[in-house]
């Protein structure tokens, strides 16, 4: 990357695109935001508004964008389950409209594309940890659906305009990650246990806790998909913590480390909820020489500052 580039961040107010807004703006890069704020926050590129590098659109990308831009960074869709089963045509509607509008300027302006699909393509997976050549177990009539098969037919127009137009594409899985200014309210299992434990409340656990997932914290996050920019590698790849805990494992962690005398109470698992989620990371080392460097227990102390701050 070099600063006469000029640098489009879709979703770029929201919790993933701030930071990454922060790293190119601190790299002395001319960076264009587009977000419809549905789940992003002006508070989050505040400290941008009046930067000359820095310029913000309130848009929607399903809607078509005549801009000039290098590299096209696609983070726009809400990704968390209650925002994105609130509506969820609108969901699905942002997955393929919003891709295609961007693949479409991509096409026009010769940009470098990154596209950031999710873990959720692998669905309730047979095969653990999930590798990129195993394509999944999704249910694509349930109430998770408008994300799972948004995400993975965004994939397939990434590859179709690579293959039809040589388009410059990179796609990226997020696993789940964590870090400053998720929303409180978001319903990912960090943050709910966070604002739970800070609150004084007992801990919704979902099941019986033995579900597993591998957190990873957003600056090791923003890294790898910076990375990836960079490389010769297409994707789809991998990007997350290979580091697995159980859902309970979280629980009590963040009540250890907020308030121990809280209890933990358990409802029903949602449908579609994934029992298993873990990347094989193999091909992102080789491929882009990334893995994760914080643990668990140092980005929960940094998340639940960010917290008690707000």
């Amino acid at each position: 990357m070099t600063q006469s580039e000029r640098h489009l961040v879709t979703g770029g107010a929201g919790f993933l695109g701030s930071h990454l807004i922060d790293k190119l703006m601190f790299k002395g890069h001319e960076v264009l935001c587009v977000d419809n704020f549905y789940t992003g926050s002006k508070k989050n590129i505040a400290k941008w508004i009046d930067n000359k590098n820095f310029e913000l659109i309130r848009h929607d990308v399903t809607k078509s964008l005549l801009v000039e831009v290098d590299k096209i960074w696609h983070l726009a869709c809400p990704a968390s389950p209650v925002h994105y089963q609130n509506n969820p045509i609108k969901t699905a509607k942002t997955s393929f409209m919003g891709t295609y509008n961007m693949l479409g300027l991509a096409k026009r302006t010769k940009a470098k594309i990154l596209y950031t699909s999710t873990s959720e393509v692998y669905g309730d997976p047979a095969v653990h940890p999930q590798p990129e050549t195993y394509r999944g177990s999704v249910n694509p009539i349930g109430i998770r659906s408008c994300y799972d098969e948004g995400k993975r037919i965004g994939e397939t127009l990434c590859f179709d305009y690579h293959r039809m137009h040589s388009t410059e594409i990179r796609v990226a899985r997020i696993f789940n990650t964590y870090g400053p200014r998720m929303l409180p309210n978001d319903g990912r299992v960090v943050s709910n246990f966070i604002v739970q434990a800070l609150k004084g409340n007992s801990l919704t656990v979902y099941g019986d806790g033995s579900q597993s997932r591998s957190f990873c914290f957003v600056d090791d996050l923003i890294n790898g998909l910076e990375l990836l920019m960079q490389s010769d590698y297409k994707g789809p790849l991998n990007l997350g913590n290979n580091h697995e805990f159980t859902i309970l494992e979280l629980a009590e962690k963040i009540i250890r480390k907020i308030n121990s005398d809280l209890r933990i109470i358990f409802k029903t698992l949602p449908e579609d909820d994934p029992l298993q989620r873990k990347p094989l990371l193999n091909r992102a080392f080789e491929e882009i020489n990334w893995e994760p460097k914080i643990n668990l227990d140092e980005g929960l102390d940094k998340t639940i500052d960010y917290f008690k701050n707000i």
